[in-house]
């Protein structure tokens, strides 16, 4: 039998608390605190191992150790994920569901992602012109609202755009969140859910009609590893699950935005510049701003690694915003450097900002492509497409608060279309 240590331990009953105070640093603090990858705490009331890196990132994507359902908290499936989401499951049932999730990312799926996302951007800058401030993170939750809504196939009435917008940003923004930020985050689920079943439904007696290309007319037929057709609440849930993360991008386009105005230096080398450039900054902006903090499991079976043992149905969390941030990974992680990703050949667990390993099999977001071309396109309007003023403001965001965005949520003004 394979010789084993303990596991760092951290004293105390419970730091639930401790975690939300910390926020995104909360393992990162311990693991250096610890002078280790791994350590061993107590949360939500009971024993979780937390662990960081890409060596930790390997073994935590690694099926045979460790599965995804019934570890992420209730709270965190009734707004974030949906009950019976894709996130929650495991072997044969998760390779069918991520099937249905790939089925949707081919190249033709994307190029229609960007040039529907390109009309949005473009539909905004006019309206934008008209307006005496631009509060961005809000302006781009309508526009990743609409984007996502036409890419998956769903009509939405203009006058309806606006509420969409905002039940969408509750499911994600309210995670993490405690009273009544989290009761309206259940609360928006629960409505976008009874809407959605009632056009699935539609779609499946011939009442709604949608091309056969879209998410929303794949998702409502795709069958279960029965044969049968997925439930229709199932349907509903996993439709969500595509429109929010799309809504999402509207953290990471307001980190764009900041990121220009903090990184002028990095920002010209964008400018009528090639997609690889454009690739690398949109790359470091998810590698340095935070957006996940952490990802959770159970582990499968007893195993032991690095001598440590993970006993059977163990929480264990994966620092996201760490490895992201690690040393040992990353040269000077704190300093804002596109070109780090010139010829990068890291390993699909060094860097996960949206989870790391195989898109086809694994639990890595299938959605990660999606991402990146529409914040490309977002950062193309914003450093080549538009002239802007950013006026005096709260720019600093916090690594405590989850979503972290810019405290003001970035505001522009004297917004003009370049010619």
């Amino acid at each position: 039998m394979a010789e084993t240590k303990p596991i760092p331990k951290e004293d105390g009953m419970d730091h639930s608390l401790n975690l939300l105070r910390e926020g995104y640093t909360f393992i990162l603090n311990r693991r250096r605190g610890f002078n280790s990858d791994v350590f061993e705490t107590h949360l939500l009331g009971q024993k979780a191992i937390c662990m960081g890196g890409a060596e930790a990132a390997e073994v935590f994507y690694d099926e045979s150790k460790f599965i995804r359902s019934g570890a992420a908290p209730q709270r965190v499936v009734k707004t974030l994920f949906g009950q019976g989401g894709v996130q929650t499951l495991d072997d044969a049932e998760h390779r069918n569901r991520k099937q249905m999730f790939m089925s949707v990312m081919s190249p033709q799926d994307i190029q229609r992602l960007r040039d529907i996302s390109k009309k949005q951007w473009d539909m905004a800058l006019t309206k934008w012109e008209q307006m005496e401030k631009v509060v961005l993170y809000e302006e781009a939750q309508e526009i990743t609202t609409r984007i996502a809504c036409e890419w998956a196939g769903i009509l939405v009435a203009e006058q309806d755009v606006k509420t969409l917008s905002k039940d969408l940003t509750a499911t994600f923004e309210s995670a993490a969140a405690v009273g009544p930020s989290h009761w309206q985050g259940k609360h928006a689920r629960n409505q976008l859910e009874k809407w959605l079943i009632v056009l699935v439904n539609e779609i499946r007696v011939g009442k709604l009609k949608v091309p056969e290309h879209t998410v929303f007319y794949k998702f409502s037929w795709h069958t279960d590893l029965n044969g049968d057709l997925l439930d229709v609440e199932t349907v509903a849930v996993e439709i969500i699950n595509i429109l929010r993360p799309i809504v999402a991008i509207s953290v990471y386009i307001a980190f764009v935005g900041l990121a220009i105005h903090h990184f002028p230096e990095e920002a010209a080398k964008v400018k009528s510049s090639d997609d690889e450039t454009a690739q690398r900054f949109i790359q470091e902006v998810r590698r340095y701003y935070p957006f996940f903090p952490a990802l959770v499991a159970q582990v499968r079976e007893d195993f032991v690694w690095n001598g440590y043992e993970f006993p059977k149905d163990t929480l264990t969390l994966l620092d996201v915003y760490g490895t992201n941030h690690d040393p040992k990974i990353w040269n000077e992680p704190d300093l804002f450097y596109p070109d780090r990703f010139i010829d990068w050949k890291g390993s699909p667990f060094g860097f996960i900002p949206q989870g790391g390993g195989d898109y086809d099999m694994g639990h890595r977001c299938a959605g990660e492509w999606v991402t990146i071309e529409v914040m490309k396109i977002s950062l193309d309007y914003l450093a080549n497409r538009m002239n802007y003023d950013v006026p005096g403001q709260d720019l600093s965001f916090s690594v405590v608060s989850m979503p972290s965005i810019p405290n003001s949520k970035l505001i522009l003004t004297n917004i003009k279309r370049k010619m």
